[in-house]
């Protein structure tokens, strides 16, 4: 079955404002939705575009991102500010019943060793399902996945 156009990894979509822009990666979002509901004025999914910069200011809406446990959503500040940092020490939280969200200085890597992905905010599969391995894309509710 061909991969909602959305959901084909190549997908970035960028968003500019003043003092930031903004990424979303759309295959990686799995609609956690901590963007809406920190700044339902930027983030309107019944929106086009459905991300707003110009509703808040440039630290808000950076604040806002780095709520978001996948990194479907990132950050890039212009004019000087500081860049999202990742946490320290890095963590991994199992979801119940769900992915593993991870946060810190992270980097996913192939089987042939390369580095596939840096990031600092990760949603990983762990029910084995994900068509979008290792990522998590919510299939653990669809064959309903319990965790131990």
């Amino acid at each position: 079955m061909e991969a909602e156009a959305r959901h084909k990894p190549d997908v970035l979509r960028q968003y500019e404002g003043a003092g930031i822009v903004v990424h979303w990666e759309p295959s990686l979002c799995i609609h956690v939705a901590n963007c809406i509901r920190a700044l339902p004025g930027v983030f309107d999914p019944n929106a086009r575009p459905w991300v707003r910069v110009d509703a808040a200011g440039a630290e808000e809406i950076a604040a806002a991102i780095r709520t978001c446990p996948t990194g479907a959503l990132r950050y890039e500040r212009t004019g000087g500010p500081p860049q999202e940092t990742p946490d320290v020490p890095s963590t991994v939280q199992p979801r119940p019943n769900g992915p593993l969200f991870v946060r810190g200085d992270i980097e996913v890597i192939n089987a042939r060793g390369e580095i596939i992905r840096r990031a600092t905010r990760v949603a990983f599969c762990r029910c084995g399902h994900s068509s979008n391995k290792p990522y998590c894309d919510l299939s653990h509710r669809a064959v309903g996945f319990q965790a131990d």
